[in-house]
C-alpha cells in the first residue's frame, strides 16, 4: 500500500495542521519533510517528490496541474502577526527600499501589491536573511515572515515610543484596503485525489493546542496566553467567504502587476 509523502513549514502557525501526522491518527500513516521555509514545500510538490504539500498560495498559480484542498488554511481574518513590514520609524508612504525574507513568495508578492496597488509607487527591492537588524540597516524597511515575525511582534521594545521601529501587518494592511480575510497558505496535490483527510488532522491538531504551545514556548518566548491567541484568534485554519473572495483578488492583483501571468479560477480536489 502506497504511504503518501507530505510536506510543510515547521512554522508554528502550522502546527495545529501537521500535530496528527506527528503525534495524533495519522502517526505513521505518511511521511512527513518539514523545512522550516514554505518555498521548499512548493518546490518538493513542484518536482512531484512529494503527494501534497502545504505552500504559499502564490504557488497555485506556478505549479502545473495543481488542485487545492478545500477548506484547510493557514490564513487570517483580521489580523496575522507573524508576516510584516517592519520601518526605522517611517510611514510606508516614505519607504524607498524594503529588504525580503523570500522564505514566502505569497508574502514577497503581498507586499509588492500593497505597494504597487494601494500606496501607488514602487520601492527597491532586496533580498535578505531574516535577521532585521541586517536588514533595516541596508533598507528602510524588512519584510519579516513566520516565527521571526511573530518573535518581533512580542518584542516589548517595539511597542515603545523610543524604539525607533514602526510594525506594519499584513494582514491588517490588507483587510483595511479590500475589507477581505487573507489567505496565506493551503495544502495543493497534482494528484487526482488525496487518501489524508486534512481537516480532520486539522481538527485533531486545534483540540491539542496546549500541547503545541509547550512544543514552541521555549523557541518563541511569546507567553503561553499570547502563543494560544496567536493560534487561536490571530489564525484561521478553515476559509470562510471573505477570505476565499480575498484569495481571489489576491491573484487577480498579482496578474495585474506581472508577478504571475496568469490568475487561473480555483480548482479543488475531490
Amino acid at each position: 500500500m502506497h504511504q503518501p509523502r507530505i510536506s510543510a513549514s515547521s512554522y508554528s502557525n502550522t502546527a495545529p495542521l501537521v500535530w496528527s501526522f506527528l503525534y495524533g491518527k495519522n502517526h505513521g500513516k505518511a511521511e512527513l519533510i518539514m523545512d522550516t521555509a514554505p518555498a521548499r514545500s512548493a518546490e518538493l510538490l513542484m518536482q512531484d517528490r512529494v503527494d501534497a504539500a502545504l505552500v504559499p498560495v502564490i504557488a497555485y498559480q506556478m505549479i502545473e496541474g495543481v488542485r487545492l484542498v478545500p477548506d484547510v488554511c493557514v490564513g487570517a481574518r483580521e489580523r496575522v502577526r507573524s508576516v510584516c513590514l517592519v520601518t526605522k520609524g517611517s510611514d510606508l508612504a516614505d519607504v524607498r527600499s524594503v529588504s525580503l525574507d523570500t522564505s514566502s513568495r505569497t508574502s514577497v508578492a503581498l507586499t509588492k501589491i500593497i505597494f504597487r496597488e494601494f500606496l501607488g509607487f514602487e520601492p527597491v527591492w532586496k533580498v535578505a536573511r531574516p535577521d532585521i537588524e541586517e536588514m533595516l540597516a541596508d533598507s528602510d524597511a524588512a519584510l519579516l515572515i513566520g516565527d521571526p515575525a511573530l518573535r518581533l511582534s512580542a518584542d516589548s521594545r517595539l511597542q515603545t515610543p523610543n524604539s525607533g521601529l514602526k510594525y506594519y501587518d499584513l494582514a491588517e494592511l490588507w483587510k483595511h484596503h479590500t475589507g477581505f480575510g487573507f489567505v496565506f497558505a493551503m495544502w495543493m496535490t497534482r494528484r487526482d485525489s488525496v487518501e489524508i483527510d486534512f481537516a480532520s488532522a486539522r481538527n485533531e491538531g486545534i483540540a491539542h493546542i496546549d500541547e503545541i504551545i509547550a512544543n514552541y514556548e521555549t523557541d518563541i518566548h511569546l507567553g503561553r496566553d499570547e502563543m494560544r491567541k496567536y493560534l487561536s484568534e490571530n489564525i484561521s485554519y478553515s476559509i470562510d467567504d471573505p477570505m476565499r473572495s480575498g484569495m481571489e483578488l489576491y491573484f487577480k492583483l498579482a496578474e495585474k502587476h506581472g508577478l504571475i501571468s496568469k490568475a487561473n479560477g480555483l480548482q479543488f480536489v475531490k
